[in-house]
């Protein structure tokens, strides 16, 4: 007997591939790549408009991102956050989702994790960004990478709080509400002078004298994912008990960034020193240290008025660019920062401007008090030697304005001091160097008129 043919069932019901995990449609569908698309967009927008305040100083770098990322990030990660955490409830599914295997934590996890992860993404990519936006112009050293890691907490434990607050709230005004109520928050935290401010996700407006501390971002990651999981444990946990875990935590952190105040950051060692120009340019001319890559920028503007002094003596030593004022031999040099107005990505954008702003500053004497009468006949030389060293477009538009309005006390005064231009620079340049030479004698403050060179 021959053994049974076994045929294959056609009805038989092929085997049903495993549905996908929660946690991918949450990553790719909804509201998380939403979310995550328009803070990139209004960082990115944000940062491109303000550019020219940030990009050539690393501490400005840092500050800005870690400010705008907070100010506009954070409002947005609560209120997508509420709307996420009141989406059953919106639709009648809160009941059916109660008796699913998994638990409340784990559900609000789901829902919630996605979000934040895009959220923080995108702040990744607007991080790395204005980085390297800034790189081409900045001097090395005073960066802190691990400035990322406290806006990023901040960036997650709003989206875990607004999610708790939509599961609690899910009327629809409540996620742009909490979003207000959100930035204003932030702006308040960032900007009282109490010592709460150091609780703040960006407390400090950093100077370009400071650098921030690598381990402050740690320390306010602590203390913000610590609240966080506080409130995500009180509203979900079984024993509620457990939520006292996180909130001791969250009081340790927020006992040491109020011990430490202000020390979250330290002194720029490069802002205290100075790099110069190597060559024979009198005034020298010198910046601080941490915007040496700005040097060739800043003394090839200055240079038609130091081509004008060169055989020149009693000039000051240098232009210096230190804190304080500068000492008897030197003469400070115009303000570069904050960035955006005398120096906008590595570049003097009005050089002429700046020569001006330069031989003020060699006028009005270097160690001359602050405050001091000077005659009207030495105010008149002054303005002749400032305008033959720097001349420039807006003071020549201030003359012709003066003429037209025809005041005879400026018009006098305008013609004096254009007599004395024309003698001046008619001058041949051995007689000029010499004239000025004794114009730029030492003990020039509280000069009288007849103690000054006359043209």
């Amino acid at each position: 007997m021959s053994a049974p043919t076994l045929v294959a069932d056609r009805t038989a019901v092929p085997p049903r591939r495993p549905a996908p995990h929660p946690l991918r449609a949450e990553l790719l569908r909804g509201l998380a790549p939403w979310a995550g698309l328009a803070l990139a967009v209004a960082l990115g927008a944000v940062l491109y408009k303000e550019s020219e305040t940030w990009q050539g100083s690393w501490t400005d770098t840092v500050s800005v991102l870690r400010v705008y990322g907070v100010v506009l990030g954070g409002p947005l990660a609560l209120a997508a956050g509420c709307w996420q955490g009141g989406r059953e409830r919106r639709r009648g599914t809160d009941v059916l989702r109660a008796g699913a295997v998994r638990g409340p934590l784990a559900q609000l996890l789901v829902a919630a994790v996605p979000l934040a992860c895009w959220l923080v993404v995108a702040y990744g990519l607007v991080f790395v960004g204005g980085v390297l936006a800034s790189r081409p112009y900045a001097t090395p050293g005073g960066f802190t990478p691990t400035a990322f890691v406290g806006t990023a907490a901040v960036l997650v434990a709003c989206v875990l709080i607004g999610h708790v607050v939509g599961a609690l709230a899910p009327w629809r005004p409540a996620a742009p509400l909490l979003g207000g109520a959100g930035y204003g928050l932030f702006v308040v935290a960032g900007t009282t002078q109490s010592g709460l401010r150091f609780l703040g996700p960006a407390p400090e407006e950093f100077r370009h004298t400071a650098v921030l501390e690598w381990w402050h971002p740690f320390l306010t990651a602590w203390w913000v994912l610590a609240v966080a999981a506080a409130v995500v444990l009180a509203h979900t946990a079984h024993r509620r008990r457990t939520a006292l875990i996180p909130l001791g935590a969250a009081a340790v952190a927020a006992t040491l960034l109020v011990q430490v105040g202000d020390g979250l950051s330290r002194p720029d060692p490069r802002a205290h020193r100075q790099v110069c120009t190597t060559d024979s340019t009198a005034p020298q001319v010198c910046v601080n240290a941490a915007l040496a890559r700005q040097l060739p920028e800043v003394a090839e503007a200055l240079r038609p008025l130091t081509d004008r002094l060169k055989g020149v003596a009693n000039l000051p030593v240098r232009f210096e660019d230190l804190p304080g004022r500068p000492a008897a031999d030197e003469a400070a040099l115009p303000i570069l920062t904050p960035l955006g107005w005398s120096l906008v990505r590595g570049r003097v954008p009005d050089p002429e401007r700046y020569r001006w702003e330069a031989a003020m500053a060699l006028i009005d004497g270097y160690d001359c008090p602050f405050v001091r009468t000077t005659p009207a006949k030495v105010e008149i030389v002054d303005d002749a030697v400032v305008r033959w060293l720097a001349p420039n477009r807006v003071q020549d538009l201030i003359r012709r304005d003066t003429r037209r309005q025809g005041d005879k006390a400026d018009l006098r005064r305008l013609k004096a001091e254009q007599r004395a231009y024309d003698h001046l620079r008619t001058m041949s340049p051995a007689d000029r160097r010499t004239w000025l030479t004794g114009y730029f004698a030492p003990d020039r403050c509280g000069r009288t008129e007849s103690e000054v060179p006359q043209l």
